[in-house]
């Protein structure tokens, strides 16, 4: 069993249950909730995440992890209370996605490491509330040099602390490929990282590949754009059939708030016309295609179980 950082407090890896791998209670910019929250809609803000959560632990979601960083947003007290209400466990991410300012390349990697240090043992934005993982980010531009810094950052800061790394990636242009070059440079075990955004595509060579040098993969883009719903779960099947199911943590990417921009007011129905079912899309909708794919009911229901357990526990 392993330890690990909940916005409540710690939790072991054996009580993680069923886990969403990456999925956004905000997602947006610096300082939104603080500063702009009508930008996000009407209503009251944490009332409603907590509905959606609700729902989900109704259904048998007992653990998310939001993928928010500094840079999208990321408000710790928010978080917790939507925990708090909900009784789903959260556990909070340390590190930077894409959006770095120039100001920060004038810092040293060390520098940025003692940040996510302190976020992980100390507390987030002046609280005892603590993060239980790190990411880092490249896109289709591969690793630019300030998202380096970042990686190479989160890369010392796992040493230290032993907490798993999750990467935002761009699987089309096989980023991954650099992004783990660098974290063998580092001494990274490359158990404990997962490659996000790995149902991006369909290249199952590709995914085998990341798989075999240890990787865990996040399918976490349903039901996504670009490729299918379907086109992900064909995927998701057949590396399955390739023996990596223990290796996958399937989940949604979803932003239970994000800005909504025009002048008219959106309404629920607006929200979730691109995913009608929430946190429960792959209980509702992936879960029935890989049964009707014929997969086997006790691989089925260690999905999103065993990947994420043995993932925070670096097997």
């Amino acid at each position: 069993m392993t330890k690990i950082n909940t916005v409540l407090g710690e939790i072991d890896s054996k009580d993680l249950g069923f886990t969403l791998s990456h999925e956004h209670m905000i997602s947006a910019f610096s300082g939104i909730y603080r500063d702009f929250p009508s930008l996000m809609g009407s209503g009251d803000l944490i009332d409603r995440v907590v509905i959606d959560l609700k729902e989900a632990k109704e259904s048998g979601v007992h653990t998310i992890i939001d993928a928010t960083t500094p840079d999208l947003g990321r408000d710790i007290e928010f978080i917790a209370e939507t925990s708090r209400q909900s009784g789903v466990n959260i556990i909070a991410t340390s590190g930077w996605w894409l959006e770095i300012p120039g100001f920060l390349r004038s810092v040293s990697i060390d520098q940025m490491a003692d940040q996510f240090v302190r976020e992980i043992e100390d507390g987030i934005s002046g609280t005892k509330i603590k993060a239980g993982i790190l990411k880092a980010a490249s896109d289709i531009n591969g690793v630019k040099p300030e998202e380096e810094i970042i990686l190479r950052a989160v890369a010392r800061a796992h040493k230290r602390t032993g907490t798993p790394i999750m990467l935002h990636s761009y699987p089309a242009g096989q980023v991954a490929r650099r992004q783990i070059a660098i974290l063998k440079q580092e001494g990274v075990d490359l158990h404990r990282v997962k490659i996000d955004h790995s149902n991006d595509t369909t290249d199952i060579e590709y995914l085998s590949w990341l798989c075999e040098q240890g990787c865990f993969l996040g399918m976490d883009r349903y039901p996504g754009s670009g490729v299918t719903t379907l086109g992900r779960t064909k995927t998701l099947k057949a590396l399955i059939d390739a023996g990596y199911a223990e290796r996958l943590c399937p989940s949604h990417d979803r932003l239970a708030l994000r800005v909504e921009g025009g002048n008219d007011p959106v309404t629920p129905a607006m929200r979730s016309k691109h995913n009608p079912f929430g946190f429960l899309f792959i209980k509702n909708v992936v879960f029935k295609q890989l049964h009707e794919m014929g997969l086997q009911e006790t691989i089925l229901n260690g999905l999103c179980v065993k990947g994420p357990r043995r993932f925070f526990e670096g097997k």
